[in-house]
């Protein structure tokens, strides 16, 4: 019915505070209070978590002494509660369910699926003690059969290589697969040799010698930055062909260490389908050439495959596992297109362009989509606001920024002048389902931006950054340098307004495509409320927002009225 991430609410991205507003948010959609729950879940054990970082501290010490200073204050004050703060938070004294972390990403990986029967795999940075596991689900029954624990992990491993290519851990790891295919796997023998020891049942070890995590603050030690050539790029420093062959090679020994795995798991389970969740689910590439292989029928991701969707599946395993209650797999899934965030009323969105004093026009859907089309094909850029807030870390057509990918120099444009990030970040395209073939090599339906495929007729010359200017495609705004696209195909049932804006768009143009990112600047969460996106309209160069059924544009509104407390809001940039 509802999931938030809290980050969304409090403009702080990543926010691992207590989720009072997401809370506060789900109760409101199901119109009861904490006390009226049946069962309240948390997506992992405290205490096995607790346990392994005191047997990782003593194991290493005394090198873990910092590390263990900051982190035990913490633990002893806070997460060891948590059943407390719980009950305490929600005035509630009912049953509380603490499935293990990988268990709740596997349950949110197969029990909002479409399958029956299926695989399951998990796999990221760490849980309690596992980083990998993968299992078996049927009807309403989960079980998991094997895992690997922790030091030996490929989401810290992606994480560690992310580090030293100087860019910042749990949120970095996008920008390490966007610039892989501007290298070449130079160093895929190296970490084949010296870091990782991949077996052909999609077991792995690593060399623990080159990797500082366990102990410390940071990912990787001086040992590491000799077998690379040199001590680790700096934030926000040149990029340089190392960190690019580097992204290339790491991209590529994850993609073998999921494929092995997959091919393994297969071979066990019999299973025509698989589900996957975790950290490392949302490697999109990864995720497109698993399902190129065709070791399975059909792939289903959870598309909030980090720990926010562990919530979800801690909540399927209260209600099936701990309740014993049926299951009935839903088509297409469970998840109602991700949009299981707060939407607001007309009257809401009026109310604050009203009270800044915003020109605006209220237009029925038809108007409102020709409008908007209309101004995109000029090459104008528009915030996209409607309808309930995506859950998971893609915007799909409720939070968006879209603009014409059939420009060269909009996906510059967007970067720089928009999102003000890297310049070399792709950018996804949106795509009615039933057109997606045209423009895609894509057989399946991709809708939460999860598979990355091959745009047709697409190439790309010249070396480096530079390959940036010289991409040949019919939509290069969307089109990588290696000719791939993180596709998003729109049903009509699903996102009908969204949907049908893509179709007037194709109209005018002949192309159904738009570029899609996310509502936000870099450094800040999606937007999430109407005050959200008129700040972040204000303080980037979009053209136009499209919110709710209101058209606001920068050539027609007065001097800039933000409130006290907007102004007092920092833009978000690192």
């Amino acid at each position: 019915m509802a999931a938030a991430q809290e980050e969304r609410f409090t403009r702080r991205k990543h926010d691992a505070s207590f989720p009072r507003h997401a809370i506060t948010y789900c109760l409101e959609v199901g119109g009861i209070q904490g006390k009226d729950l049946d069962a309240v879940a948390y997506y992992d054990k405290p205490f096995l978590t607790f346990e392994r970082l005191l047997e990782t501290y003593v194991g290493y010490a005394p090198k873990g002494l910092p590390s263990f200073l900051k982190a035990m204050p913490l633990w002893l004050k806070k997460k060891l509660w948590i059943p407390e703060q719980i009950r305490k938070e929600l005035g509630y004294e009912g049953m509380l369910v603490f499935p293990e972390h990988h268990e709740s990403h596997a349950a949110s990986a197969f029990f909002p699926s479409p399958f029956d029967r299926a695989a399951v795999i998990t796999t990221d940075g760490v849980g309690e003690w596992a980083t990998t596991t993968y299992g078996m689900g049927e009807g309403a029954v989960l079980r998991l059969m094997a895992e690997i624990h922790f030091p030996h992990s490929l989401g810290l491993l992606y994480s560690a290589v992310t580090a030293f290519c100087g860019f910042r851990v749990n949120s970095g790891e996008y920008k390490l697969m966007g610039l892989a295919p501007y290298g070449e796997p130079a160093y895929a023998g190296v970490i084949r040799d010296e870091l990782i020891d991949l077996k052909a049942d999609g077991s792995y070890r690593l060399n623990m010698d080159y990797f500082t995590y366990p102990a410390g603050l940071r990912m990787t030690g001086r040992r590491f930055a000799r077998l690379f050539g040199g001590s680790a790029r700096q934030p926000e420093t040149a990029l340089t062909q190392r960190e690019m062959n580097l992204a290339s090679s790491i991209q590529l020994i994850i993609e073998e260490a999921v494929i092995t795995l997959a091919r393994h798991v297969k071979r066990v389970t019999g299973a025509r389908n698989l589900c996957m969740a975790g950290g490392v689910a949302l490697n999109c590439v990864a995720n497109g050439k698993l399902m190129r292989s065709g070791l399975f029928d059909r792939l289903w991701i959870q598309p909030a495959a980090g720990d926010a969707g562990g919530a979800v599946g801690a909540a399927f395993m209260a209600w099936h596992m701990a309740h014993k209650q049926r299951r009935s797999p839903r088509q297409p899934d469970a998840m109602h297109g991700s949009y299981l965030g707060p939407a607001y009323s007309d009257e809401e969105i009026a109310a604050m362009l009203e009270a800044r004093c915003v020109s605006h026009e209220k237009l029925d859907e038809d108007e409102l989509c020709k409008r908007v089309a209309g101004l995109l094909a000029e090459g104008k850029v528009v915030g996209w606001f409607q309808g309930r807030m995506e859950f998971g870390p893609r915007a799909l057509g409720a939070r968006s920024i879209l603009a014409d990918p059939r420009g060269r120099d909009m996906q510059h444009q967007l970067n720089l002048k928009v999102k003000f990030r890297e310049s070399f970040r792709p950018f996804a395209p949106s795509v009615p389902a039933e057109a997606a073939k045209a423009y895609f090599d894509i057989d399946v339906v991709s809708p939460y931006m999860l598979l990355v495929v091959g745009v047709r007729y697409a190439s790309c010359s010249g070396e480096g950054l530079d390959r940036l200017r010289h991409i040949r495609s019919p939509v290069p705004a969307v089109t990588h340098i290696d000719g791939s696209a993180r596709v998003h195909t729109v049903d009509v049932s699903v996102n009908p307004r969204f949907w049908r804006l893509l179709r007037v768009f194709e109209s005018m143009t002949d192309c159904p495509v738009l570029v899609n990112t996310s509502f936000n600047v870099r450094g800040e969460p999606i937007v999430c409320t109407p005050s959200d996106a008129y700040r972040c309209f204000m303080r980037t160069h979009l053209d136009a927002l499209a919110i709710g059924p209101y058209l606001v544009q920068k050539a027609e509104r007065p001097a800039p009225s933000l409130t006290t407390q907007e102004r007092a809001v920092p833009c978000g940039l690192d």
